[in-house]
Formats: structure tokens, sequence, C-alpha cells
């Protein structure tokens, strides 16, 4: 009996030992299975914003006017851009402005993407990655519907991801035209690396009414017979330093602001500088409070600006953007560049600079500096934009951590 009963029990104690081991292993699959799902969405949603499946050519999304500086403009259209991609749309040509938003509000008047960059070309050299559109591609009965779109700090890169989502698997995807509304429409947060902006900004050819001036304007910094030239993006206007003791008194950072003194002793600390060097400054001539512009350079240094070098009458007849697109262009094909870290346009004249010099096989390091930042050794800081960088930090936000060490 006392037999029967430890063989019972062994046997009880068996299929316990089973049912454990079974029960481990289930729970082990199902984890399995949740991290592999979560993996394999993820995989398949990351893959969704490379996708280069072709965009389509009868379903359209709309934006409202695009505002803010030159440069911010730049990163709304690119942003724009983007979020018509992952739809799968065409992104119907949108309006850019002429001056900015808070000053001239009686000349806000929208200028087309058209009037300042070449529309073929873009499309040409986007080559299906993205595509812009006219309203002449619309048809006469197609349907049109609105999506407000979110801002601040409630409106989270979950939650633009989700709506975007069900924008493109839902019924709204059947409309013809999706029209984005709502209070700063692109200010949404940011899903695509910062060379997915780059491409888009390397489609942004000016037109060539305007390029034409830039070359004019950088022809006479060379009139002297000087082959070479530095550019400096001088952030001294009023409407800068405002923003920029702003700026540092919320991080906490005491390197965003600097005044026109700085400035001028950290560019005569370039290394390799070769003088006498033409310096061309390049300012926001309405906003400019500082008369002392050009006084004070260390000896060899012959800073010119706009009347200087006789090209105001290049610029005069032109609105705000298109001046600043001028300016952009001069300091783009400067030999040497020095601007502010915190600068959205310093940030984008270096990223430019960066990929023309990596696609011509030269060294990136050297050729651009940022004055706010003060190197190891002191002097001036050099400047590359971080080409991989996953988010758009360094070039519309501000950062004192720039890739090019001396």
């Amino acid at each position: 009996m006392n037999g029967l009963i430890c063989h019972s029990k062994n046997v009880f104690n068996a299929r316990t030992t089973v049912l454990c081991n079974l029960c481990l292993i289930l729970l082990i699959f199902l984890f399995l299975r949740t991290a592999v799902d979560t993996t394999f969405l993820s995989f398949t949603w990351t893959n969704s914003l490379q996708s280069e499946s072709p965009i389509r050519t009868n379903k359209f999304l709309k934006v409202p006017q695009i505002v803010w500086g030159l440069n911010n403009q730049k990163i709304a259209f690119a942003r724009a851009c983007l979020t018509a991609r992952l739809l799968n749309r065409t992104l119907l040509l949108p309006n850019l402005s002429a001056s900015l938003f808070y000053k001239e509000i009686d000349q806000l008047q929208p200028i087309s993407f058209d009037k300042v960059f070449n529309f073929t070309k873009f499309n040409n050299q986007c080559g299906g990655f993205v595509r812009l559109g006219r309203s002449s591609d619309l048809s006469k009965k197609g349907n049109q519907i609105e999506i407000q779109k979110g801002s601040g700090r409630r409106w989270t890169a979950e939650r633009d991801l989700e709506q975007l989502n069900q924008i493109r698997s839902g019924d709204d995807d059947a409309a013809e035209v999706i029209r984005i509304t709502g209070k700063n429409p692109f200010l949404w947060p940011d899903h695509w690396p910062l060379n997915h902006y780059a491409k888009i900004f390397d489609c942004m050819v000016l037109v060539d009414e305007i390029a034409d001036v830039a070359s004019k304007v950088t022809a006479k910094i060379r009139s002297d017979g000087s082959p070479s030239y530095i550019a400096v993006h001088m952030r001294i206007e009023k409407d800068w330093m405002i923003h920029c003791k702003h700026l540092e008194q919320r991080s906490n950072k005491r390197e965003i602001c600097s005044s026109k003194d700085e400035i001028v002793s950290r560019i005569g600390m370039i290394p390799g500088l070769v003088l006498p060097a033409i310096v061309y400054v390049a300012v926001a001539d309405s906003l400019l409070e500082d008369q002392s512009l050009l006084k004070g350079w260390k000896t060899g240094l012959v800073p010119l600006d706009k009347k200087t070098v006789g090209a105001w009458e290049l610029y005069e007849p032109w609105p705000y953007l298109i001046r600043s697109a001028i300016d952009f262009e001069v300091c783009k094909r400067a030999d040497v560049f020095v601007g502010n870290s915190y600068s959205t346009f310093s940030s984008l004249v270096v990223l430019e600079r960066t990929e023309t010099l990596r696609k011509g096989g030269a060294k990136t390091c050297g050729s651009s500096y940022a004055y706010n930042l003060v190197g190891d050794d002191g002097g001036i800081r050099a400047w590359t934009t971080d080409m991989d960088a996953s988010d758009l930090q360094a070039i519309s936000y501000g950062t004192s951590n720039i890739s090019c060490h001396k």
C-alpha cells in the first residue's frame, strides 16, 4: 500500500514538473513573440519612413503659408515635403513669406515657392524622393478634407505618428487633397534624420534671377583681385540679442550670445589665416543698431558690408526673404565661413558647405567656424555638420556639440 502511495506521489510530482516546464516554455514563447512582433512593427514603421515607393501624382497635400525667417521657412518646407512623402502624396506648391512675421506686418505678402526656388530643378534633382505639384494638377471634381495638426508640448512625436498612420490607412486617404490646418502647423515633431532634410535642401536651387544677383555680389567682393574671402554671419542685431539672452537664461549656458568685439577677436584667431584678407559681413541691416560694424578689426582684415562693397543697389529692390537668400549664397560660396552655432542661418550654411566638400572628396573640417564657441586652445572652434544625426538639433535648435574638432 505504501509503495502504491509513493508511486502515485512520484507520478503526480512528475506530471507537475512537466506542466511547470510546459508553462515556462509557453511564457518564453509568448515573450519572444511579443518582442519579435514589436521589433517587426518598429522595423515596418521605420522602413515606411524610408520608403522609396513612387509618389502618387493624383493625391496631394496642401499646407498653409510658411512664415518666420528664410532658413526656418526652408526647414518647415522640408518638413512639409517629408510629411507628404510619408503619406505618398505630392505637395502642392506652397507660399513662403517675403518678410519676417513680426516686422513689416503690412508687407507680409505671400510669395510662391517657385518665385524663389526653381520648380523644375527641384522635381528633377529630388528624383521622386519628394514631389511638388501645382494647382493646375488638380481635377475639377476632386474632394478636399481638412486635417488639423497639433502643436505645443501635448502634441508629442507619438501622437503625430499615430495621426499620420491613421491618415494613410484610413478613409481620409481617399481624398484628392488633404489640407493641413492649425496654429503653427510646422512645429509638429520630427520623424526624419538630418540627411533627409539635407537631400531636400540640395534640391532647392535658387531661380536664375536671384542666383545671378548672388554671383554679382560675390564678384564685387573679389573685385580687388583677392582670390578668396571670409564670410561672417554676424548675429548682433537687436532681435537676435534679445533671443539669445533668453536662450542663455533658459539653458543656463553662456556660449550663445557674442558681442561684436568678441566676434572680431575670434575671427583673428582662425588657424592659418593669410593676411590681408577680405571679410564680408552678412547682417540684417534693418535690425542693426551697432553702427561700428566695420571698426576695430585686426590689422590685415578688411571688413566689407553690402554698402562698402558697392552691392547695396543689388539688394535694395528685394524684400527681406530674397536679401537673406542672396546673403546665404554669398556665405555658402566663401572660402571660409564663420557663424553662430545657435543660428539657423549659420547652421544651414555649414550643412550645405559640409555636403559640398564631402561630395567633392575634400576635408570638411577647417573651412567653417563657430565664433560663439571657444576651442581647447582658447581659439575659435572649427565646425562641421554631423550628417548622420538622427534629429534637427544641429541645424534648427542650436548646439555647442559641433562635430569638427581641431
